[in-house]
């Protein structure tokens, strides 16, 4: 019996990396808004999914025979987590997959900020690299060895993001309210605090939270404001965990030294959208890039290689792993 795989990425992303999909499956490949997607589903054995794109309505998942839907990231937020309970619908993602992706991202956004190296492309293109650099040895800019980093959220991709700035001489806080490698974090040395006290010790601050109802709007005008004057935010967890219009007041008013967001709280974001409406110097204070955070060949080549290994393993009759749902 061949197993019907109904999968919402082009077979391309996973060609061009090298990872070939199980020959032995019957494999069809749809976007999420395809008109024959309800169909597609009755028939289908196992879902593979992108975990970013538009949530997939639960009544998609009535009536199916699907044995697994397997999300080739670590994000749930697609998926009703009680639709799929009900249905006894197992979702296996791919936990850490992404880690060293995010940790670059992180600690290279970090370097970027805190010593203007984009904002310096565009002054010198503008004609003013004697006045520019003049006022970056003025203000004495730092790097990354001695500076207190603040992590918010210890999970897998949280430690990794924590041992890549520890390696650069960096200090490390974080906040996490259980978190799940608190020996390992005790051990490397990184000093739990609640958060205001995180915000009011740490030069730069990265967020590694998933969305949930605790975490939204964790970020906002008052906790901004208790940041260092000069201090650096990073976003590359989700959208909705930062307050957008009140991270862009505080740009404008040269409070932070400068924030990287690669999430949104709609995406991709609308023209309104208030970091979008950033000028002069705030808009050079703020690196925005279009959530691929955690998305480089190599971390591409992991996810999606363990996705459908998992795949295979459940439809011969072996437990999924990774079952996060």
């Amino acid at each position: 019996m061949t197993h019907s795989v109904l999968c919402l990425r082009p077979e391309a992303d996973f060609l061009r990396i090298g990872v070939v999909p199980p020959k032995e499956f019957a494999i069809r490949y749809m976007g999420p808004a395809d008109p024959e997607l309800a169909a597609a589903m009755k028939a289908a054995d196992a879902l593979v999914i992108p975990a970013v794109g538009p949530k997939l309505a639960p009544e998609l998942f009535e009536g199916t025979k699907l044995r697994l839907v397997q999300v080739t990231g670590a994000g749930l937020d697609r998926l009703d987590a009680a639709t799929m309970k009900r249905l006894g619908i197992p979702v296996a993602n791919v936990p850490g997959g992404s880690n060293n992706a995010v940790a670059e991202y992180c600690v290279g956004a970090a370097l970027d900020l805190l010593r203007r190296m984009s904002w310096s492309s565009t002054e010198i293109k503008a004609g003013h690299y004697v006045q520019f650099r003049v006022r970056m040895m003025a203000d004495n800019l730092a790097g990354l060895d001695g500076q207190t980093v603040g992590v918010v959220g210890l999970g897998t991709i949280g430690m990794a993001v924590a041992a890549a700035f520890a390696a650069r001489g960096s200090r490390i806080v974080y906040f996490d309210p259980k978190p799940p490698m608190a020996e390992a974090a005790s051990k490397a040395g990184y000093v739990a605090l609640a958060l205001d006290g995180l915000l009011v010790e740490a030069d730069i601050v990265t967020l590694h939270v998933p969305l949930i109802p605790a975490t939204t709007g964790l970020i906002g005008a008052g906790q901004l404001k208790r940041m260092k004057k000069g201090a650096v935010l990073i976003n590359a967890a989700r959208g909705g965990i930062v307050d957008e219009a009140a991270l862009a007041a505080s740009l404008a008013q040269g409070h932070l030294g400068g924030a990287a967001v690669d999430v949104y709280s709609t995406e991709p974001p609308g023209a309104d959208n208030p970091l979008l409406q950033a000028s002069g110097e705030a808009a050079s204070r703020l690196l925005l890039t279009p959530h691929i955070a955690g998305v480089s060949r190599q971390a591409s080549a992991i996810l999606f290689r363990s996705s459908w290994e998992n795949v295979a393993r459940t439809l011969k009759g072996e437990t999924p792993l990774n079952v996060a749902m």
